[in-house]
């Protein structure tokens, strides 16, 4: 079995994702969603934070083999950076939504030399708005961004123009498609609602998908 589909096993398992297509989520934005997403659940669910942050290594290692220092996004990636690092015996830190206003004001925690190769260490992607702004700091410290690393990504088409337009790769151990696949395939949703969770990813605010049947 690939690594995908294990922690796609794993994430519906725990409900870290869920998918609810005929009772939709509201999302703070207003938008309509299908699925709900809260990979914090994996830090309480031991045997699939194991699988994660070795993963997450795993992606590292063949992707990023001259990653110098790990950073979490704070806060959701904040514990999973430390683990993998702690996983491949490397330094890492995290940055702020902002600079603390007391203090020495830092917005990055913990030692970023100039020049230092960094992966950022995320737990999900949509928009990829955050994420690519914790990439702005650290390259404004002088950091070499090889790239991130995530537990799950949506694939919207916003997220992949941003990455794409700030030049950063992301590597993510599974994605919405191979997780709608997985949920159709061990029953937590029908084969026929694949259609309608592929047209709200391909399209978030166009809600022609709910009440839809294939």
């Amino acid at each position: 079995m690939e690594l995908k589909e294990i922690i796609a096993k794993d994430l519906l398992k725990i409900k870290a994702v869920f998918f609810r297509p005929e009772e939709p989520f509201t999302w703070a934005s207003g938008i309509k969603s299908p699925v709900y997403c809260d990979n914090r659940l994996t830090l309480t669910a031991p045997e699939v934070r194991s699988d994660v942050e070795s993963g997450l290594a795993t992606l590292i290692r063949e992707n990023y083999p001259d990653v110098e220092v790990l950073m979490g996004t704070s806060t959701a990636g904040i514990a999973h950076a430390a683990i993998t690092a702690h996983l491949l015996g490397l330094p890492m830190g995290y940055v702020r939504s902002g600079a603390k206003d007391h203090g020495r004001q830092n917005q990055i925690e913990g030692r970023l030399e100039k020049g230092q190769k960094v992966v950022v260490v995320e737990d999900l992607i949509s928009t990829g708005g955050s994420v690519l702004e914790v990439v702005q700091v650290l390259r404004e410290a002088g950091a070499e961004v090889l790239g991130i690393v995530s537990i799950f990504t949506y694939g919207m088409k916003k997220g992949i123009e941003r990455l794409a337009d700030a030049d950063v790769q992301n590597i993510s151990l599974t994605d919405f498609d191979c997780i709608a696949e997985v949920a159709a395939q061990e029953g937590y949703i029908k084969s026929d609602d694949i259609k309608r969770l592929i047209a709200f990813r391909n399209n978030p605010s166009d809600e022609s998908w709910i009440g839809e049947h294939a």
